[in-house]
């Protein structure tokens, strides 16, 4: 006899599709002592209903760490409204954007969690927001609108985590966040316009929105001794300032190379600026970031490189940033026992800082639902932006269950 929750769950007028996975994450530090950077367990459940009006999706997800509190979170929990020529979804969801991979260039609507730096799978780096999201259907064509009322920050290290970035002060920082919270109202939500056309030659996005910048931009002023006029200290203060982007994505078959293209241009960028060997005020500033790749399999390999570049417009030598950055990815990827086990080497490269990450994986799957993956990542440079990871070397170990 069937009751309860379990009668509704098989129920012909409302079935739900249960799926998910069980995993550990346990990784080590290859300098010495060895510590653990972390060891997780997690738990994460879809809970799905599909109809023809109709669809529901909910996606718990638990992690336990050894080091610190549960974590229960909703990645998403949205229903689908479906008509003739147009959907609505309502309710926290995962928006994703453009054709780059490892790199997000107009993929914005969906802030990331970094709190564990670029690792995690990126269905897990992306976070979902509370948005509503209309689509509308002509032809291969797609409209795509999405608002969202409430602003969703970047989720940063946390102060002590060895991703937290190294930051060097001549003087004892204090924090103050009264400016990083951005109140919930009709003038702070946030728009994004979509236009996609999936053709028989070429698939390609036109992309914009107005909408607040999910990093922080990191105001740092001196603290001033009114009686010596002797700087005592740092006041670091996080904030977050609404930009203009308008962009767009393409992806070309040429034989058999596949062409890969994405750019945007943002309006209203703030960066920090340096004066006399104190950290100063944030500037305004408009800024490129923009791919090209190609994808193409040799001798069964699949592989893939972007070539990715970024601008700042108007450029002021006090500007903490560099005026261009460019920056290479490449992934090599094979698999072997009929798809059992996969051999995947992915890695960032940048052409003006000479740093890298690289990151070799071994996956093997050795029964139904059940997979190991084994990684390392290795961090290259010499004062860029990988460089400041250099002792966070690791090699970890993820046997997953997946239902």
């Amino acid at each position: 006899m069937i009751t309860g929750a379990a009668a509704f769950a098989q129920s012909e007028v409302f079935p739900l599709k249960f799926s998910g996975y069980v995993r550990n994450y346990t990784g080590v530090l290859t300098e010495s002592p060895n510590d653990f950077s972390i060891v997780q367990n997690t738990f994460n459940l879809n809970i799905e209903h599909h109809s023809d009006k109709i669809g529901v999706k909910v996606n718990p997800y638990l992690y336990h760490y050894f080091d610190r509190e549960l974590e229960l979170g909703l990645r998403e929990a949205y229903l689908d409204l479906y008509f003739k020529i147009f959907d609505l979804r309502i309710g926290k969801q995962q928006i994703i954007w453009g054709k780059a991979e490892g790199v997000f260039i107009t993929d914005v609507v969906s802030p990331k969690d970094l709190r564990e730096f670029l690792l995690p799978d990126f269905d897990e780096i992306r976070t979902g927001i509370t948005a509503f999201k209309a689509n509308y259907y002509f032809g291969n064509n797609t409209l795509e609108a999405v608002w969202s009322p409430v602003f969703t920050p970047t989720q940063m290290p946390e102060t002590g985590s060895v991703w937290s970035p190294k930051m060097e002060f001549l003087f004892p920082p204090v924090f103050d966040y009264k400016n990083a919270e951005i109140k919930a109202s009709l003038e702070n939500s946030e728009l994004f316009m979509r236009f996609s056309a999936i053709g028989s030659k070429i698939d390609y996005e036109i992309v914009g929105g107005t909408f607040f910048y999910d990093d922080p931009a990191m105001r740092i002023t001196p603290l001033i001794n009114p009686v010596n006029i002797q700087p005592t200290g740092l006041l670091v203060a996080p904030e977050y300032h609404r930009v203009s982007m308008a962009g767009g994505s393409l992806s070309l078959p040429l034989g058999a190379v596949v062409f890969r293209a994405e750019g945007a241009y943002y309006s209203g960028r703030n960066f920090q600026t340096t004066q006399a060997d104190i950290p100063g005020a944030l500037v305004e500033k408009d800024h490129l970031h923009y791919m090209a790749g190609i994808d193409f399999a040799l001798a069964g390999v699949k592989l893939s490189s972007h070539f990715i570049h970024e601008h700042i417009l108007n450029y002021e030598e006090e500007i903490q940033n560099w005026e261009s950055e460019t920056m290479l990815t490449f992934l090599a990827k094979k698999d072997f026992l009929r798809e059992k086990l996969w051999i995947e080497l992915f890695g960032y490269v940048g052409l003006d800082t000479s740093d890298a990450l690289v990151r070799p994986k071994l996956t093997y799957s050795t029964a139904d639902g059940f997979d190991t993956q084994t990684e390392a990542n290795m961090f290259f440079g010499d004062k860029s932006r990988f460089d400041q990871c250099d002792k966070n070397d690791m090699v970890y170990l993820k046997p997953k269950y997946s239902i």
